[in-house]
């Protein structure tokens, strides 16, 4: 088969690697990919929302099948128009990826449904949004409705910063049109959990646990990013709970939306609080998440390519995934600054010294080549991810290699999977 992966991230590093892996495959390409990609795939300089370039190339190079990582092109329709030129695509159609690109209609679909999520309301004029802030006396969460590279979000404690969250996404719009709309939530209290599963309209396939860890500093502590780290699995998700999340979140969601006209196709990720009360959902993205798509990646030993197909195909009742019983984690390195202004362009030394490491692989997101050196291009710069027997022992292997890692004003958290430890 010839691959097609779309996507510059870690998470289509892990992907081009894992699939990289099939007998199945042989050769892939990633547009535009990374330097990361660039090891497993033949990188081509196109963007991956230039559908018409893409859907072109498909088609020269006799693509068997694209791969979509990032959630915009999604969101934008590329699945469709990849169907409509009569190619093969794993992923969600732009319908269906209204559960990602606009909070407003996730969170309507949740009500309408019954499937437990927080109380909330949406507006499209800062005014509005500010009177209804005025007669909150609870914390609050404040998002833009529209998709924000995970950024979007603002956990607010008192009425101050939930004006400046306003001011922010509507008015200064510094997510662009993902602030035409706000919806602010009341603050449900928990841990949380990465769930991700495939979709196939009617079958449900659910992979092995995760957990995010979404602010910048050590504590979940300072703004949101886009995921600091992960690890893979989760024991907070026990078998019971991952139950009652298939049985009260993704089973209701997929039902809803066949009911709504926009049946599900493609890597469903539920963001879950689990509360006192049980689950309820935070969001859902429409691809597999970064960085937790790379411990899974790891843990994940069968053929990725067959769960994509079967996805497409509606066949997911014949699939079964085996997983590693080791332990994955993975921690962001990030430029200084994210997920505020941040410099590109530093040197990164060190990658072929952890590249030696065992159990250990090195996930490129924000690096381009320049002269034969890798440097910096992005917020979140590296996923550093290594497997082990237990979380614990994965952990320490992953801080090593992050260590044996540098370039100028590199940051990264020093608590990724300390939640996991404090549950032994």
């Amino acid at each position: 088969m010839r691959i097609l992966i779309i996507g510059s991230g870690g998470r289509e590093h892990a992907l081009a690697w894992k699939i990289a892996q099939s007998p199945r495959v042989k050769k892939i390409f990633a547009a535009p990919g990374n330097p990361g990609t660039a090891q497993f795939a033949q990188n081509v300089p196109m963007a991956a929302d230039d559908v018409k370039s893409l859907i072109e190339f498909a088609r020269r190079e006799k693509i068997d099948l694209t791969v979509v990582g990032p959630e915009r092109p999604l969101i934008a329709g590329i699945v469709d128009a990849f169907q409509e030129a009569g190619l093969r695509i794993f992923g969600p159609n732009a319908a269906a990826a209204r559960l990602e690109g606009s909070k407003s209609f996730c969170k309507q679909l949740l009500r309408h449904h019954a499937v437990p999520t927080a109380e909330y309301r949406s507006f499209k004029r800062a005014v509005d949004a500010r009177k209804f802030i005025e007669t909150r006396d609870e914390a609050v969460v404040v998002k833009a409705s529209g998709e924000a590279l995970g950024k979007g979000v603002f956990v607010c404690e008192t009425h101050e910063q939930a004006f400046d969250a306003v001011q922010q996404i509507m008015v200064d719009r510094v997510f662009g049109d993902a602030g035409n709309e706000v919806v602010i939530e009341e603050k449900l209290t928990g841990e949380e959990a990465s769930i991700l599963a495939l979709v196939d309209g009617r079958n449900i396939y659910t992979m092995e646990s995760s957990q995010d860890h979404k602010a910048i500093f050590d504590g979940d502590k300072g703004p949101n990013t886009g995921g600091m780290g992960a690890y893979s699995p989760a024991p907070v998700v026990t078998d019971a709970v991952m139950s009652q999340i298939e049985r009260d979140i993704l089973v209701p969601t997929v039902h809803a939306m066949n009911h709504e006209g926009c049946p599900y196709s493609g890597l469903l990720y539920a963001g879950v609080m689990l509360t006192p009360g049980g689950p309820k959902v935070l969001e859902f993205n429409v691809r597999f998440g970064d960085p937790e798509a790379q411990p899974l990646m790891m843990r994940l030993k069968s053929d990725i390519i067959d769960a994509m197909e079967a996805t497409i195909d509606g066949r997911l009742d014949e699939v079964t995934l085996e997983w590693s019983e080791q332990a994955a984690v993975g921690v962001v390195m990030a430029a200084a600054g994210y997920p505020g202004d941040y410099q590109k362009g530093k040197v990164i030394t060190g990658l072929d010294d952890a590249a030696t490491m065992n159990n250990v692989m090195v996930f490129q997101a924000g690096t381009r080549e320049v002269d034969g050196r890798i440097v910096t291009a992005g917020g979140r710069v590296l996923c550093v991810t290594a497997v082990g027997p237990t979380i614990a022992d994965a952990k320490i292997l992953a801080y090593e290699a992050a260590q044996r890692i540098r370039f100028e004003g590199a940051q990264y958290r020093t608590d990724i999977a300390d939640k996991a430890l404090r549950r032994r």
